[in-house]
């Protein structure tokens, strides 16, 4: 990772991850922890939360949305739809902060950009899906200008060389774990367009059809790039 050492990121499991950031706020990127079957059983408790982004309203990235919000009362990043949403559960403002492709939204010294992501949103409500916007990914400044890409669930797109070109990161959290998001293959085009040096894979292993591995990304990527090799629990 490049280096940084005031910025933490520990990977609850699956596109989940908890953050402190440089000036220690605790924040929650796709909030599937108690229910996450990859999270290390000490990491399915979250008792303090400054901030919760949400890249889109599948299961597996907002299942426990409501019951950490409803307990913790962190401001939330995310798009109106799934803050209109939020609200519907009891959830008290969340579509206050919410935010959309395009803009940067300061959270508290936290600034986060809002970028495109080429997957879908629908949120299992019972026994119906609702609207829950499109989804994205994130661009995150933390508060020592330390910069990463969060990817969120995605295929690879000619745009993220726009990403990169409108924002200087240094880091890419990518999904490679193939069949509802981009494989290894497709994640070594992405690396190439972003031009980025140090990637943290993620989305893959929870479930068996998620076979992407970060070996076969750091292979088909090469030498001059940092592929981390991760697994649940790991800080970054």
């Amino acid at each position: 990772m490049a280096i940084n050492d005031k910025v933490k990121f520990t990977w609850i499991g699956h596109g989940t991850w908890r953050v402190r950031s440089a000036a220690g706020k605790e924040i929650l990127i796709d909030p599937w922890v108690m229910n996450n079957p990859a999270a290390p059983e000490h990491l399915k408790k979250i008792d303090r939360l400054d901030l919760m982004l949400i890249t889109h309203g599948h299961f597996d990235h907002i299942l426990d949305a409501v019951e950490i919000a409803q307990a913790t009362k962190p401001k939330i990043g995310c798009v109106p739809e799934i803050g209109w949403w939020l609200e519907s559960k009891g959830v008290e403002g969340a579509s206050g902060m919410a935010g959309n492709k395009g803009g940067t939204i300061d959270y508290d010294g936290i600034k986060v950009t809002f970028v495109h992501a080429d997957h879908s949103c629908g949120i299992k409500d019972g026994d119906r899906v609702v609207y829950g916007g499109e989804p994205c990914g994130f661009v995150i400044e933390f508060e020592n200008g330390f910069t990463v890409y969060h990817a969120g669930d995605t295929d690879v797109f000619g745009d993220m060389r726009l990403i990169a070109e409108l924002h200087h990161f240094d880091v890419a959290f990518l999904p490679i774990g193939g069949w509802y998001v981009m494989d290894p293959e497709r994640a070594a085009k992405a690396v190439e367009l972003l031009g980025v040096k140090t990637v943290v894979p993620m989305h893959f292993g929870t479930f068996p059809i998620l076979a992407g591995r970060p070996d076969q990304l750091q292979e088909l990527v090469g030498s001059g790039v940092r592929v981390l090799d991760i697994k649940p629990g790991d800080e970054v």
